[in-house]
């Protein structure tokens, strides 16, 4: 039952992270969430669905470094998004 409750969680976060509505957004967050939603266990989950709260263009900001991401947000998962590079 958990582990269903996890998969429906993986599967609407990346549902999330691919429809943004921000092209860049999109492709950034939906790159990052197919490459590593499916290994997430359920606290970093839990912190990537808090980032997906959180407007496209502050994402897009924090990701590149113009304003520094609030201390909420300060995990290995936006770490670890900071350090990914989308290909095409």
């Amino acid at each position: 039952m958990i582990e269903d409750a996890l998969f429906l969680r993986r599967k609407r976060a990346l549902h999330r992270a691919r429809y943004r509505g921000c092209l860049e957004a999109d492709l950034l967050l939906g790159r990052f969430a197919a490459q590593f939603v499916p290994r997430f266990d359920a606290d970093e989950l839990a912190a990537f669905e808090r980032l997906l709260d959180e407007a496209d263009v502050d994402i897009l900001a924090w990701y590149c470094g113009r304003r520094p991401a609030p201390a909420r947000h300060d995990n290995e998962v936006f770490r670890l998004l900071r350090s990914f590079e989308p290909k095409a």
